[in-house]
């Protein structure tokens, strides 16, 4: 190592990857004069290749540095302070996942206020339930495509933080209101600091934990996230029909998901900013300190300094990225997902209720089985941690979306209560093993400096897709009852299947060469 350079601006010698081919390093690293590769963080080699590598890139004012990290460890395993970090983004999520799930269980309460209406009273004539998912989903867009980027720019703990503190405040403010225009007004903004907490969530997670385990830790992200739909299902059956201290049921629902600011407050004292980040930034000593308590530490890195080939300046990072090569066929292939998983999964989560009354059942009774099914959601993840990182993840998500088509079918055709619950239950297992591998999918396909505006792209498509397919489902129920609604899901995860199936690229399995994406 050169005297005085920090121990983490760092090339790997080649001979430690002899075998990289070809395409991958054009597309994923340039060679250096003395054949060193850069690779970004997501380059995580076999378990038959004792080192890893990361691609960084400093910005120190002596000038820049391609910066790797190179650790003589097994990339088999996240240490505990990692799972942690892991556990303690899961549950500002759960606040999230919590105001989310309000999208369909809040209705039925705000009809009984009498601010919805169960007709087709609402915009465009359509219900006042498909209003209020679209100013959802609405404000969802924004987050993630307009502000996804802010997580590459000021940080991912930062934004993590401000994106909680926001929708905590204008949860409170809808708890407040009086009209559906009101209400749908606030729940756009909310929807807002929704959209932006979810992508620096999948961001954040993505640069905590090694390639090799980071299907399982998607799979732990979901399983936390997803036990807000339980309790705000229960909340939902518990409190809608009736009135607590001379106060609607449906607004001490709503306050509730205002709680996330004291949880913003906890997790920001001990969760760091990520690591990846910080070396991108030229922060090295902070970067040091935090690879360090993840179990990373700096003192089996082989350094080696060729001259600086690779100015800052140069680091992809513009949005005009994302639609040219490497990342085009990728950025058009998780667009294509993120708009029709999302007509499936959303389908079914904002509308089961309104779905089950639509036959036949009552506001409680549809409530009570909504809730049943609920409890499903934070269970159905485990399932899948065995084989979460066994199978190329695009393959999780063309099974996940084929299961989901079927059952989708025949849970609109079942008559009889146990045969409604029991399918809405096998229902809800497949799209939650499609959201955590799709989740994990979309993280892997972009480097650190493009990640959260990478993903914050592709992943508003799925917001803008709900907001289309809330005023479309609604119309369908309307003319063609519940079938019409799951024939039109059924068809949009067959697209998902034959899009990623057949254009997909595949992300690092445990028999690759260690190629992230090819």
């Amino acid at each position: 190592m050169q005297p005085g350079a920090h121990p983490l601006q760092i090339l790997t010698q080649n001979q430690l990857f002899p075998t990289a081919p070809p395409d991958f390093v054009q597309q994923n690293g340039h060679c250096q004069g003395n054949g060193a590769i850069l690779l970004d963080r997501f380059s995580v080699w076999s378990n038959t290749t004792p080192m890893n590598e990361n691609e960084l890139q400093s910005t120190r004012p002596n000038g820049s540095r391609a910066v790797s990290t190179t650790k003589a460890t097994s990339v088999g395993a996240a240490s505990r302070y990692a799972w942690k970090l892991v556990a303690l983004l899961s549950l500002g999520g759960c606040f999230e996942i919590y105001n989310l799930a309000l999208t369909a269980t809040l209705s039925p309460g705000l009809i009984r206020s009498g601010i919805f209406h169960e007709d087709s009273r609402g915009l465009l004539g359509l219900t006042d339930q498909a209003g209020f998912a679209a100013s959802t989903f609405a404000g969802l867009f924004v987050g993630s495509a307009v502000l996804g980027a802010f997580a590459d720019k000021f940080g991912r703990r930062t934004i993590f933080t401000v994106s909680m503190l926001w929708y905590s405040a204008t949860s409170l403010g809808m708890a407040l209101q009086h009209s559906a225009v009101g209400i749908d007004a606030w729940r756009f903004l909310t929807g807002i600091g929704l959209g932006l907490e979810l992508v620096t969530i999948d961001t954040y997670i993505a640069e905590l934990v090694p390639a090799s385990v980071r299907g399982r830790a998607f799979a732990v992200n979901q399983c936390i996230q997803l036990l807000a739909i339980p309790v705000a299902t229960f909340l939902s059956w518990l409190l809608l029909p009736r009135d607590l201290l001379g106060i609607a049921g449906w607004r001490w629902v709503a306050l509730v998901g205002a709680v996330g600011a004291l949880a913003a407050y906890y997790i920001r004292r001990r969760v760091p900013e990520s690591p990846q980040w910080l070396l991108q930034r030229g922060r090295l000593e902070e970067a040091q300190q935090v690879l360090e308590r993840i179990g990373l530490a700096s003192d089996a890195v082989v350094a080696h300094h060729p001259p600086d080939t690779r100015p800052a300046d140069r680091e992809v990072s513009s949005f005009s990225s994302l639609l040219r090569n490497p990342y085009i066929r990728r950025t058009l292939v998780l667009i294509v997902l993120n708009i029709f998983q999302a007509s499936g999964f959303y389908g079914l989560v904002n509308w089961l209720p309104t779905l089950l009354i639509s036959r036949g059942f009552t506001i409680l009774r549809s409530l009570r089985y909504t809730f049943i099914i609920s409890i499903v959601y934070p269970l159905s993840p485990l399932l899948f941690i065995p084989i979460a990182d066994k199978i190329e993840r695009k393959w999780h998500i063309v099974l996940a979306a084929g299961s989901a088509a079927v059952l989708g079918l025949l849970f609109s055709r079942s008559a009889g209560s146990f045969a409604l619950v029991t399918l809405g239950i096998l229902l809800t297992i497949s799209n939650n093993w499609l959201s955590f591998a799709y989740h994990a999918y979309q993280a892997e396909m972009y480097p650190t400096s493009l990640r959260a505006r990478g993903v914050g792209f592709v992943y508003s498509f799925s917001r803008l897709s709900t907001v289309v397919s809330s005023f479309l489902i609604a119309l369908l129920l309307r003319r063609f009852g519940p079938f019409g609604v799951f024939s039109f899901i059924a068809c949009s995860m067959a697209i998902v299947v034959v899009t990623v199936g057949v254009f997909g690229p595949r992300t690092g399995g445990p028999a690759d060469a260690g190629i992230t994406v090819t």
